[in-house]
């Protein structure tokens, strides 16, 4: 199988498996427990803490490790807004773990402004100004768009938030891993992260929490993680992140030049192969390895089309929405940017990472222009 959806998730790195194996096994100690496995466990959480704060330029006290960025997305947000009052701005295009959480804190009281986006999917930052209110607590802007690839201005937006003495969060679950970033310095309050998305493991998140900023716990029990995520800790899945994130810190360079280069000859060779293909997002300001591209007229056949690149071994993903049971529907992300509910339907998502290589770009461009003009007969015209 060629596999170009690492957005939606990343094959694990044989490193970091290796770095889990015997935590699944040998050192299965309760890192609350006071004997030396014990111990052991709670030191290898700890090394991962500080693993996981060099990459992004924190101080390890301000990690708290989750199940998922999904979870680190609700804790910033809910656990910001305790009280069910108060202002939060966030955008069109945020990914379902932020608009969600958003929703149900509209439900709460909480007065929620959705921004727009242009065409390529930026945030304007001075559409962030004049959103924000004397009683706005946060603002949550993604760093990079799962859908499109776009990445957002936040050194603007952030110095605007701060200004104002407002929360920043940013759900920087795609760019983490692939954008540097420098906590010590940024004006960043909250940041989401994920293991999955920079060939870590599943089932592992965390939130970035910068030293002052006050969160009440959405998870209530034994205090662990300061307080702010009571439950056991997932040592083997910390331990994989921690070496995932060190693998990352020092492979960045490398693995954004590679990636960018097999993401710029995909696609010259589709825009070759298949002149009705366009770009879809940012072109300059976008991840190294994202590829958004829709066809012209065939827009309406995305899901034929994916479904026959799979039969063909080839895993891509739609532009749609991140759950499957939605992908046959318009893109929100898209319409945000624009794109009308037929356009919307019909990106494919073409995204590498670590593991992919020349052949495959090759043997995708070879292959796909069959594949689109296989449906060319049943393409959905408007009416």
């Amino acid at each position: 199988m060629i596999y170009f959806d690492n957005s939606a998730t990343t094959q694990v790195d044989p490193r970091v498996a290796q770095a889990m194996a015997p935590w699944h096994t040998e050192a299965y100690g309760n890192p609350s427990s006071l004997h030396r496995s014990g111990r052991h466990a709670r030191e290898a959480v700890e090394a991962a803490r500080a693993q996981v704060a060099a990459l992004i330029g924190a101080r390890p006290r301000e990690i708290v490790f989750t199940a998922s960025g999904t979870e680190a997305d609700n804790l910033a947000l809910i656990g910001a807004f305790e009280a069910a009052d108060g202002h939060l701005i966030t955008s069109a295009i945020e990914h379902p773990a932020i608009l969600e959480t958003a929703r149900a804190l509209q439900r709460r009281g909480v007065a929620v402004t959705l921004l727009p986006v242009d065409q390529v999917g930026k945030v304007d930052p001075a559409a962030v100004r004049a959103a924000l209110r004397p009683n706005t607590r946060v603002v949550s802007i993604m760093a990079a768009s799962n859908v499109v690839g776009t990445i957002q201005p936040l050194n603007e937006i952030t110095k605007i938030v701060r200004q104002a003495g407002v929360l920043f969060h940013t759900d920087a679950v795609q760019a983490v891993g692939k954008l540097p970033f420098d906590l010590a310095v940024q004006p960043i309050d909250l940041l989401s992260l994920s293991g999955h998305k920079l060939h870590g493991p599943k089932g592992i998140g965390a939130l970035f929490v910068r030293e002052g900023v006050r969160l009440a716990p959405i998870i209530h029990g034994g205090g662990q993680e300061g307080g702010l995520r009571s439950a056991t800790e997932n040592v083997a899945g910390i331990v994989g992140l921690g070496r995932a994130a060190e693998l990352a810190a020092a492979e960045m360079e490398k693995d954004n030049a590679e990636a960018a280069y097999l993401r710029e000859r995909l696609t010259t060779g589709i825009q070759a192969a298949c002149p009705q293909a366009y770009v879809i997002g940012d072109t300059q300001d976008r991840l190294p390895g994202h590829l958004c591209v829709g066809f012209a007229g065939q827009e309406g056949e995305a899901i034929r089309l994916l479904l026959a690149l799979d039969a063909a071994g080839i895993a891509v993903s739609t532009g749609s929405a991140c759950s499957a049971s939605h992908a046959a529907e318009p893109s929100y992300v898209l319409q945000a940017m624009g794109f009308d509910p037929f356009r919307a339907r019909g990106a494919l998502r073409l995204t590498l990472g670590r593991f992919n290589t020349v052949a495959e770009v090759d043997r995708v461009v070879e292959l796909l222009p069959g594949v689109v003009a296989s449906l060319r007969h049943i393409a959905t015209v408007r009416a």
